[in-house]
């Protein structure tokens, strides 16, 4: 249960003071996501990014043209519009030592306005003075306040994030009345850490980030900002080790195979595999051979031969008289993995089959009762795996692609098919060092950090999209000579707000000079018509493919040799390497051309020059990090699964090192969280949303 103590923070926001239905959607939609409603407690962690200064007061004849300023007046006369006439706009005319001003309201309204600035009454007004036939105005002054009422004019105004239909002045009032209703929490921390940091409470935190009285304070090199990284990053560290400590505990077997089947995969290969596979396999076989759970995180740069080592799992996992499953994030993946898996599964005698959401009525029923009684040794498929219809003989290995897209629930849900199912999960997204401990410190992880031996250089060049008339020609030429190019653009179709073309404009411009030689492929697509278009572009019926990043995870076309990224400055790094991974996967030579805009900002320009520089997946991931932080590197920010909302990992690596050895230092004295500081973590933990952390407790 919930503590009571968290009740006023999970209200909807719309229970307070001032927030009507329309506030209350707006709130959802920026704190929550589309359809989202927002909590009170939502509003406590949506800081500001930016300060508004209003303490320069250089008098009316010192402001400068545009400058935001704070102004001393006595109010000489008011001078509404001619009636009838909303064009002209109400003034009031003011003075201070210095000089006269006029302050202008257009549709102003006369009574509030008399009311507000009455004749021969001092009043101080904020706002940017701008000059007007040499005579300074202020446009809509942002506050009037009287001498007394001094106090509630903010001289520092923090800047939040906004959405459609949220001014600055609701959001703002909206967080000042969360934070008026903030319960008297327990002190969850560790108390030297907190002193040796000169950190302040959480509370404490919370109101100098929101009321913040200089540019320090918002900054996230703060203490106040430190100090709630802290508490976010321990309720995510102690999640983490309660789902480890869990699944170790948690009755697992010795799944140890005789090796005949992994015997006859390796001999049916045309390659020998490196070294790096080779390490990654024994040590998944060590896991898997131990009675306790295998929680593995195995991370290979594109083309590092990831498919193999889990194939080589799954083999162990049936040659020790158990089933495997694996589960990729989109159909056309698992229908890859499958073409790719069951040629080498049959000469080792194993049965495998594909389930995802297009296997339906009959089918569907037949692979469920097969996967039942046994038949089926390996299953390969997308979240249709989780769904409450599949019970597995003996699950004795669940292998999770594409880790990122994947929270810590699914591993759950996964592993909870199978009585002591092992659990290898996959990326192709190289993860710098801090953000594996952040969102993966549950897992063990090995590495393939070595690519296949016949993998030639992908060259990389970059070119200003003035120069595209000269790259259509190239690529002309390069489908005359019966080459493939992928061709992406990042967005699917035209848009009024941003200058980019789409795919589908794309597209139509190349199949004026190409024909019948180009496809296309996007996620608004059904996926019957996506597979149809990548299978024409497999077969050669069509020479170049315009696409969206949704050929970014996992689609192999190993004769493709050309990739085209349009406006290569709105991708991430990661991103851009992922793409380029696409090609170079035959024994052609191969290249990737990275069209941009110019002229190119600072981090477009150092991300440009790193892809050019390497093809190193894990330096690239570290740069990235440098260069924007974590949610866009896990690809959480565009598939939806929550980043973090205070910790920045460019600034908190430190932090979240301090907070991994808390949460494990707080397990090993108290596994149960029963002592009192144990009893303030599970409050930290819903805070935080870790609810499913503390129903692990209540499970253990």
């Amino acid at each position: 249960m919930r503590p009571d103590i968290l009740n006023p923070l999970n209200a909807p926001v719309i229970s307070l003071t001032g927030i009507g239905p329309k506030i209350s959607a707006s709130l959802g939609k920026l704190l929550r996501g589309a359809d989202g409603e927002a909590v009170v407690g939502d509003l406590l962690f949506h800081l500001p990014f930016s300060l508004i200064d209003r303490r320069n007061q250089p008098g009316i004849a010192a402001a400068p043209e545009g400058e935001l300023v704070t102004l001393k007046v006595r109010v000489d006369g008011h001078q509404p519009p001619p009636r009838g006439n909303q064009r002209v706009p109400y003034r009031v005319q003011v003075h201070d030592d210095s000089g006269e001003m006029s302050l202008v309201f257009f549709r102003g309204q006369g009574k509030w306005l008399e009311q507000q600035l009455p004749v021969g009454e001092t009043r101080f007004v904020s706002g940017r003075v701008e000059w007007f036939n040499n005579r300074p105005n202020m446009v809509h002054p942002d506050h009037i306040v009287s001498e007394e009422n001094f106090d509630d004019l903010p001289l520092i105004e923090p800047v939040y994030p906004l959405t459609a239909g949220l001014s600055l002045k609701m959001a703002t009032k909206a967080v000042h009345a969360a934070l008026a209703i903030l319960p008297d929490l327990p002190n969850w921390a560790d108390d030297s850490l907190v002193a040796a940091n000169h950190w302040p409470t959480f509370a404490d935190a919370l109101q100098r980030i929101h009321y913040p009285q200089q540019p320090l304070d918002i900054s996230p090199e703060s203490v106040a900002w430190q100090r709630l990284a802290y508490d976010e990053l321990l309720a995510g560290q102690l999640a983490l080790a309660l789902v480890r400590s869990r699944m170790k505990k948690s009755a697992g077997k010795s799944w140890q195979g005789d090796g005949h089947k992994r015997a006859a995969i390796l001999a049916a290969l045309p390659f020998t595999p490196t070294g790096a596979q080779e390490r990654s396999v024994q040590e998944i076989l060590g896991d898997m051979g131990s009675p306790e759970r295998m929680l593995r995180m195995l991370q290979g740069d594109v083309g590092s031969g990831k498919t193999l080592v889990a194939l080589l799992a799954c083999a162990n996992a049936v040659e020790a008289g158990g089933q495997a499953a694996i589960m990729a994030p989109t159909e056309i993946l698992a229908r890859q993995h499958f073409a790719t898996i069951e040629p080498l599964a049959k000469q080792a005698g194993m049965s495998v089959c594909v389930l995802t959401g297009r296997e339906k009525g009959k089918a569907r029923e037949e692979i469920y009762a097969r996967l039942a009684n046994g038949d089926i040794d390996i299953v390969i498929g997308t979240h249709a795996l989780f769904q409450a219809g599949v019970t597995f003989a003996n699950l004795a290995l669940g292998v999770v692609d594409e880790q990122h897209r994947f929270g810590v629930h699914q591993r759950l849900a996964l592993a909870a098919k199978g009585g002591g199912a092992d659990i290898l999960v996959m990326t192709a997204t190289p993860i710098p060092r801090t953000l594996v401990l952040t969102y993966f410190g549950d897992m063990d992880v090995s590495k393939l950090d070595e690519k296949p031996a016949n993998r030639l250089p992908i060259k990389t060049n970059a070119l200003s999209m003035d120069r595209l008339d000269e790259l259509v020609e190239r690529i002309t030429g390069a489908v005359s000579r019966g080459e493939k190019i992928y061709w992406i653009c990042p967005l699917v179709e035209e848009s009024d707000e941003l200058p980019v073309t789409s795919a589908e404009e794309r597209f139509k411009t190349l199949t004026a000079r190409l024909g019948q030689n180009v496809g296309l492929v996007h996620g608004r697509m059904k996926p019957a018509e996506k597979d149809a278009a990548m299978q024409d572009f497999k077969e050669g019926k069509t020479r170049v493919l315009v696409a969206t990043t949704v050929i970014e995870v996992g689609v192999d076309v190993p004769d493709a040799t050309i990739m085209v990224i349009e406006h290569a400055e709105r991708f991430g790094l990661a991103q851009l390497h992922q793409l380029r991974g696409r090609v170079g996967r035959g024994d052609k030579p191969s290249s990737c051309l990275l069209l941009y805009k110019a002229p190119l900002g600072e981090v477009s320009q150092a991300r440009i020059s790193n892809m050019r520089e390497t093809e190193d997946g894990f330096r690239i991931a570290e740069e990235d990090l440098k260069l924007r932080g974590e949610g866009e590197i896990l690809g959480t920010r565009q598939s939806g699964t929550p980043g973090f909302k205070i910790a920045r990992m460019e600034h908190h690596g430190s932090i979240l090192e301090m907070a991994r050895d808390d949460a494990r230092l707080v397990l090993t004295r108290d596994p149960e969280l029963s002592s009192e500081r144990g009893q303030a973590l599970r409050v930290l933990l819903y805070l935080f949303a870790k609810d499913e952390a503390v129903r692990l407790l209540r499970a253990g």
